[in-house]
């Protein structure tokens, strides 16, 4: 660049240099300028191509099976009263995803289907023979809910880290065909305990963010039909156990209102036109349970639990904090019944009602103290109820069927074992085409955990009761029978007093102790168990291990194991020093006697699957033994039909030296 100034007038002129062909430099600025904003675009577009068509593509992230196989409808059927077996059974696996909250497992029988929803999708079975039907999942992707109507399906995705970012996909019920796909709709009230939200009519319900709109989009082509605005100062619950509950014709929603009493509030509106059927208030501010049956709403606030008919009138109420305990009270109708089972205000926690009741009248026709049942079922006039425990003492879980008109019961044994204590899965049960179907919650596959589904039919009877699977009750052994003198003193426990305990399976007393616990008597040294001169107790010294397998009394033979070594890890003698000399009670309980050694198997392998730590023992010499819970204290074995569980925590490596004992004395009957 060159510049002239003018002497005289002050001017200024300025010329631009000038490249070779006289061509200006300014050109070839814009020129590079140009080029440069043309790569930006390029690059801008090649992103939102590859986002589109590679990074959100199907074709890559979704995995989705369809079927053109028919599909039989069930009857609204049970199994029939007695033994129980099973036809077929799934295991899903627990996923946690970015939502807290939503990684349970839930199941549901319709059409002829079994579908299965968790954080990993969709699946879909025949629900005679467990046969695969249809699936779908996305890698990357959460399910956080589902509805169902008619012969449509709906699932609700959330992709991982992104909260904003939702995605409706559509499916016919029956062959998995993909119908639609809408991004950015948000389902109303989704249960925490179901994983489904409303919908009814083939037409979904869906909120905006505020929470303060209700949206119908049709299930068919997954366009906005309805809007309807919630009373003023209200909006949906954020979350919640059950904080909504839907059929074809109605669905009930809980409010979070402002103002006055803020107390919540229940919104009953009816699918397919979006008109409010009846408003009714609740007894508390926090989010409330719902459920609804064929023409009966049932709430839960924590201050009671309340029964609405179709119109909104509440016919029956049961007041209290723990009426329903940590869930939704299990209620069916049946016959123009409501059975529900709570918990009666002022009486005991540990007591459980099942009580029968006139729909609308709300007169109480029977009611009777139960055990707390898990879940709850009704078919072709019969209600099935699910029992944590057969019996206090006893393995697997129970199956009692209700006669709803006057609440006579019987009793069978479930082939598993249950409990409800683990996350995940809540219990579940349904009844359909003569099969029973249990959802369950397990331990494993560990860590994580998985949910257990189970198709039960009618089993073979036996020459003994249904109540005990067919096995004679006199097959049972006397629990106080499997330890000997000689087992107690190898233990260092010879002076302990045995206490036999008998059980119940339904009405069936069983004739012998089935469990038995070995207590320190007072005052008064054990056995065997010499004193030092200064007048102190002492324990003698642990035998070497003489004998092999089975060919001599385990308490006489105890190997080194992880449980029976010293702080350092080294073995040693147990119970000589340190605070393994304290001796403490012992409890052997013969669990189940099972009709065959495989159903035994399944029983022990059942027991396991429900416990958070377990670990496989093969130096016991049983069939099978598992070593349960944190510490050796608890020692699960099976020796042939046979399932025996001993607890000894003191002293160290007690259960499992015992355990050898009982399964010597189980393989060599006198």
């Amino acid at each position: 660049m060159q510049a002239q100034y003018a002497e005289g007038g002050g001017a200024v002129v300025v010329a631009s240099r000038q490249r070779p062909g006289g061509r200006p430099e300014s050109v070839g600025g814009v020129r590079v300028a140009l080029g440069l904003v043309s790569g930006a675009v390029a690059i801008a577009l090649c992103a939102v191509l590859v986002d589109r068509f590679v990074l959100g593509a199907e074709w890559w992230q979704v995995r989705h099976t369809v079927t053109a196989e028919p599909v039989t409808p069930q009857s609204e059927t049970g199994p029939p009263p007695g033994p129980l077996a099973v036809s077929w059974e799934q295991t899903t696996r627990t996923h946690h995803g970015a939502v807290a909250g939503h990684d349970g497992v839930a199941y549901a029988v319709a059409q002829g289907q079994v579908v299965t929803a968790s954080g990993h999708g969709l699946d879909v079975r025949d629900a005679r023979t467990g046969a695969p039907r249809w699936s779908y999942r996305r890698s990357g992707w959460t399910l956080l809910g589902w509805a169902s109507t008619r012969s449509r399906l709906v699932a609700h995705f959330q992709r991982d880290g992104d909260r904003t970012d939702r995605l409706l996909v559509a499916f016919d019920a029956l062959s998995g065909g993909l119908l639609w796909r809408r991004e950015g709709e948000r389902p109303a009230a989704v249960s925490r305990a179901t994983l489904r939200w409303p919908a009814g009519s083939d037409v979904l319900l869906t909120t905006d963010e505020p929470r303060r709109t209700l949206f119908g989009v049709s299930a068919v082509s997954g366009k906005r039909v309805w809007r309807l605005a919630l009373p003023r100062g209200c909006r949906l619950f954020e979350g919640g156990a059950r904080p909504s509950d839907g059929r074809e014709s109605l669905a009930a929603l809980a409010l979070e209102c402002a103002g006055g009493d803020r107390h919540s509030r229940l919104l009953a509106v009816a699918p397919a036109t979006g008109s409010v059927r009846w408003n009714r208030p609740l007894g508390s501010p926090e989010s409330p349970e719902v459920s609804m049956l064929d023409g009966v709403t049932l709430a839960s606030d924590g201050t009671a639990l309340r029964a609405f008919d179709d119109r909104g009138g509440a016919f029956a109420e049961w007041k209290g904090d723990g009426v329903c305990g940590d869930a939704m009270c299990q209620a069916v109708l049946t016959a123009g019944r409501l059975m529900i089972v709570y918990h009666p205000d002022g009486e005991r926690r540990s007591v459980t009602r099942m009580e029968a009741r006139r729909v609308p009248s709300g007169k109480v026709e029977w009611e009777r103290d139960v055990p707390a049942y898990a879940a709850l079922a009704q078919a072709g006039g019969r209600v099935f109820a699910l029992r944590p425990r057969l019996s206090e003492r006893l393995l697997p879980a129970g199956v009692d069927i209700v006669e709803p008109g006057g609440g006579t019961i019987t009793t069978a044994p479930a082939p598993f074992a249950l409990n409800t204590d683990l996350p995940g899965a809540r219990p579940w049960l349904a009844a359909a085409g003569g099969l029973l179907y249990a959802g369950v919650p397990q331990a494993a596959p560990r860590p994580d955990g998985a949910a257990r589904l189970v198709a039960l039919r009618g089993g073979l009877t036996g020459a003994g009761p249904a109540e005990l699977d067919g096995v004679p009750a006199g097959d049972w052994p006397d629990a106080c029978s499997l330890l000997e003198k000689a087992d107690l003193a190898a233990a260092h426990m010879a002076g302990h007093v045995a206490e036999p305990v008998r059980a119940n399976a339904g009405t069936v007393r069983l004739p012998r102790a089935v469990s038995c616990t070995y207590k320190p008597s007072k005052g008064k040294p054990s056995k065997g168990e010499p004193k030092d001169p200064e007048g102190k107790r002492r324990n003698p010294p642990e035998p070497g291990p003489t004998g092999s397998p089975g060919s001599a009394s385990p308490s006489s033979s105890a190997s080194a194991t992880p449980s029976a070594t010293g702080p350092a890890g080294t073995a040693g003698p147990v119970g000589t020093t340190g605070p393994d000399t304290a001796v403490g009670s012992i409890t052997v309980s013969v669990r189940w006697v099972a009709r065959t050694d495989h159903a035994a198997s399944r029983m022990l392998d059942a027991l396991q699957a429900t416990q958070a730590q377990a670990r496989r023992r093969r130096d016991i010499r049983a069939d099978e033994a598992y070593e349960i819970g944190p510490t050796a204290g608890m020692i699960a074995l099976r020796v042939r039909r046979y399932v025996v569980v001993v607890e000894a925590e003191r002293p160290a490596g007690a259960a499992a030296r015992l355990a050898r004992s009982i399964a010597y004395r189980l393989n060599n009957p006198s």
